[in-house]
């Protein structure tokens, strides 16, 4: 997991204990009352189900339908979010029933920030998943350049993107905050960290234990 406090150490694997431990506190203020402590800056609160699960300005990819959500917070300048990729979105093809929802947390500098802003403009042209593969699946680390470069070679219209991102600044903005707002009311300490379900996963898991997460989720859904 890339850190918020250290950018170029690995943290320590987490155990299944803290790795798989129920919200607590947090869960509950999942779709509860708007006047919950963790809310930010004088802003609505930022944890609730709607915005965490449901936030329509988010990208979605699964089954829209899914009964379980798995919400991401990554980095594309993040090695870990790049090493856990292709082991997620095949727990989520596998599984069938689950929404990945991707929520761009860009804490490693401005070039993580451009390219957070230019992929989910491309959304505007129903680009985003073509932009986000080619970010995420790159090995090197990003330059601006080099994100430009990869999101033209998906076949995003640049210069629709750019006047995309221009016109929609505003709500492009908004929604990395609300991204932003979330994980730290969350307590992630950095990239990548997931919500499945109720529980909370900070960090690289296998994909035995996203499988595990699921499965724990769909029974406490259940009330297992």
């Amino acid at each position: 997991m890339t850190d918020l406090n250290d950018r170029t150490g690995a943290s320590p694997a987490p155990t299944r204990r803290r790795a798989l431990g129920l919200l607590g506190a947090t869960a509950a203020a999942l779709g509860l009352a708007p006047d919950s402590a963790l809310a930010h800056d004088g802003d609505d609160n930022v944890l609730t189900e709607a915005l965490v699960l449901r936030d329509p300005d988010v990208p979605v990819i699964g089954n829209p339908d899914g009964d379980i959500s798995i919400v991401e917070w990554y980095d594309y300048n993040c090695p870990y979010c790049r090493r856990v990729a292709p082991e997620l979105r095949q727990v989520v093809e596998d599984d069938g029933k689950v929404r990945l929802v991707l929520k761009d947390w860009p804490i490693l500098g401005e070039v993580s920030k451009l390219a957070a802003r230019l992929t989910l403009a491309a959304r505007y042209q129903e680009k985003f998943l073509p932009a986000h593969e080619a970010l995420i699946g790159v090995a090197s680390r990003l330059t601006e350049p080099r994100v430009r470069e990869l999101i033209a070679g998906a076949g995003v219209d640049m210069d629709r993107l750019n006047k995309d991102l221009e016109a929609h600044a505003k709500s492009i903005d908004a929604v990395l905050a609300r991204n932003n707002a979330q994980a730290r009311a969350f307590e992630f300490r950095g990239t990548p960290s997931f919500i499945v379900g109720k529980y909370r996963v900070p960090g690289v898991i296998s994909m035995k234990q996203f499988e595990q997460a699921i499965a724990d989720a769909r029974n406490a859904k259940m009330g297992r």
